[in-house]
Order: structure tokens, then sequence, then C-alpha cells
């Protein structure tokens, strides 16, 4: 992928509003944090969550899928839409314009007020709306219309959030499960279309030696198709023998899809091996989803395979990598804190999945764990990246 060709212009000193990764990568690692010492408050030690409008849980699942997951995807697609294209996305204050909207929806609603709800539920439907018009122009600018599909999930995302809303409203009875759940669906298959893309490419180029992964059109293709399956069966249409069955399919393709990527010199590479252990979550996801057809565990069980393990530990090892990348740094040799930080994650996110498997009469103490432990790694990620995020590029050019 060429970097777009630029008009030579003085680099400023501040940074973070030059390309769209630096500010929603830095706000939603730190928003990541707040809102799960929020959720920690309130779930594990029982304090009153300062918002009446909707229940803590409906509001902790909706931040961290449309609040946190969302901007990463934002940051992501507005760096690397830049690149499919050749044209430059928004900076300066149109993207500082979008990222107050993202941060308004994100802190409005803490100020437990129905009428600031409202607003923030506007301002994050307005979000995802520019995010849409800012990722399409580019795309319709140079007619690379096979980029549309992602443009339709992202579509589909803001459809999800509007049937969420009008769940709190009580205008569709069962609008936030609905909303919710199509969200973590939706973005699920986000991150597939763009590992299939990505994941390979880091690993050809990064294990040190010659390599050449395996990729089935058939897989890549049918895994979407039914995952799109599994979500309208297991949301709207709550058919248990055929989610689990359709789960079971999606265990299978993946781990052929993740076969084909394996290399043993991924280990060695932190950028790397993170995004095989999170790919590798929503395998697990999808098997205790089917297994989950006998009622074992508790639902959240799969879903948190699926969200803190294969989402967190992916979104953090791709902005990871990306944020070297695109500052000009050497993405060959990263900071040493990363090993450290991705095996925080990956620890937090077996407790989170297995430990209330076996011992589920320590469950909110488990939970408590969990919810440190991602605490810990996003503000060591924090502690390395933060400066990197506001800085200017390190080889002098822009972005």
């Amino acid at each position: 992928m060429q970097q777009p060709i630029i008009n030579p212009v003085p680099v400023k000193k501040f940074a973070l509003f030059e390309l769209g990764f630096r500010p929603f990568f830095l706000f939603a690692s730190l928003f990541s944090i707040i809102a799960t010492s929020i959720w920690m408050a309130n779930f594990t030690f029982g304090w009153p969550l300062p918002i009446s409008t909707i229940t803590p849980i409906a509001w902790h699942g909706h931040e961290m899928v449309f609040g946190y997951a969302a901007a990463i995807i934002a940051g992501f697609l507005l760096t690397a839409v830049r690149n499919w294209t050749g044209v430059q996305t928004i900076k300066g204050g149109a993207l500082a314009s979008l990222v107050l909207v993202w941060l308004l929806a994100r802190t409005l609603p803490l100020l437990n007020s129905a009428l600031l709800f409202e607003w923030a539920a506007l301002f994050d439907l307005a979000f995802f709306l520019g995010l849409i018009l800012a990722v399409l122009h580019p795309i319709a600018k140079v007619k690379q219309w096979r980029q549309l599909l992602i443009v339709t999930i992202l579509v589909l995302i803001l459809a999800a959030d509007i049937v969420y809303y009008l769940g709190v409203l009580h205008i569709v009875n069962q609008g936030v499960s609905w909303g919710l759940f199509s969200g973590v669906y939706l973005i699920m298959a986000l991150i597939f279309t763009l590992a299939r893309r990505v994941m390979p490419f880091f690993i050809e180029r990064g294990v040190g030696y010659q390599v050449q992964l395996k990729n089935w059109s058939f897989v890549d293709s049918s895994s979407l198709l039914f995952l799109a399956a599994l979500w309208i069966i297991d949301v709207f249409l709550k058919q248990a023998l055929l989610t689990a069955l359709l789960s079971l399919v999606l265990m299978i393709l993946h781990s052929v899809r993740l076969s084909g990527w394996y290399t043993k010199g991924i280990w060695k590479k932190p950028l790397l091996w993170v995004l095989f252990l999170g790919y590798s979550m929503f395998v697990l996801g999808f098997a205790l989803k089917a297994i989950n057809f006998f009622n074992l565990y508790p639902t959240s069980i799969p879903l948190h395979a699926f969200t803190y393990g294969g989402i967190g530990l992916m979104t953090l090892g791709m902005i990871s990598r990306i944020s070297l990348g695109h500052t000009g740094r050497n993405i060959n040799e990263p900071p040493k804190v990363l090993t450290w930080i991705f095996s925080v994650l990956f620890i937090g996110a077996l407790v989170r999945v297995i430990m209330p498997i076996i011992m589920p009469s320590a469950y909110l103490h488990i939970i408590g764990l969990a919810q440190v432990l991602w605490i810990v790694a996003f503000m060591l990620f924090l502690s390395s990246y933060t400066m990197i995020f506001i800085k200017p590029r390190a080889d002098g050019q822009q972005g």
C-alpha cells in the first residue's frame, strides 16, 4: 500500500489531529479505562451508576461496543482508507470535530440527565454518520467500489445503534438487546474482513523469513455468510439448535483460516502473536457458543470470548502496530513493554472466559480480577504510546 503524495508543508509539533488513528486510538484507550473502572465500581463493588436512564449492564455493553470498539474502528479506517485510495482523509478541525462528537456521546450520559442522555444519543448517531461520510468520500472519489462492503457494515452498525436507542426509549420492545448483540456481530464481521486483508500481510513481512501463507476464497466468503446467518438466527429468531450448529461451522471455518496463517515465527514477535491469540479467542467463542446449546454456563461466557478476548486483543494489537508504522517508527523493534501489555490482557481474557466455568462460586471476584487486568493493560499501553499519538512522526513526514 503506497502512501499518498501530499504537498510538503511544515510539520506541526502537536500532531494529534494530523491523522485519524492518533486521537481515536488515544481517547478510545483512555475511555476504556474509565468505562471499565466505572463498571467495576458498579458491578463488583455495588456503587450506584450515575445513569438512571438505562440499566448498568446496558450502559456497559453499549459503551464498550459502540464507544470503545467503534472509536478504534474509526481510527483504523480513517488511516487505512487514506492508504487504500491515496486521498487524504479528514484531519485538523474536521477530525477534531468528529472526535468531539464521539466524546460528547460518551460523557453526557454520565451527568444523569434524561435530556442530556437524549442529546448524547443524537451525538452518538451523528458520530457514526460523520464517520460513514468521511470513509465514503475518498472511496467514491477514486471509485474503489470494492470497499463498499466496509461502508455497508458501518451503515448496519449505525442501524444497530438506532435500534438500541429505540429500545431505551421503549419504542422497540427488544431494541436494547437487538442493538447491542447486533453491534457485537457487526464489529466481528468488520474485524474478520479487515483481518483477512492485513494479518497475512503483517505475518509474511514480520516473521523475518520467507513464508507463503494460505488463504481460501471459500473460507473468506462462506465465513461472512454464516456469520450473517448466525447474527439473524441468534439475535432475532432465538433458534438454539441452529445457533449452535452455525457456531460450530464458524469455529471450523475460522480454525481453517487461522491454520493457513500460522507459522512458528509469530511467537518471537509480540505484534504478531497478539493478533493470532486474539483471533483464536473468536474461535474459542464460537466453540463455547456451540457447546452452550446444553446450557452449561451463562451466555455471557462466549460473549466475552468475542468481546474481551477477540475484540480486545485484536484491537490492542492492531493499534499498537499501526501507531508505530504510521509515525515512522520501526515496527520490528516495538517497545519491550508490549509483551507484558499483551500478556496481561490475554490472561484477563482467559480469566473472564474460562474461570467462571471452572469456579462459578467465585464469579464476582473473577469478574473483578478481569476488570483490573483490562485496566492495567491499557494503562501500560497509554504510558508507552500517549506521546507517540501527540508528537509528530519520527521521520519528519506528515501524518
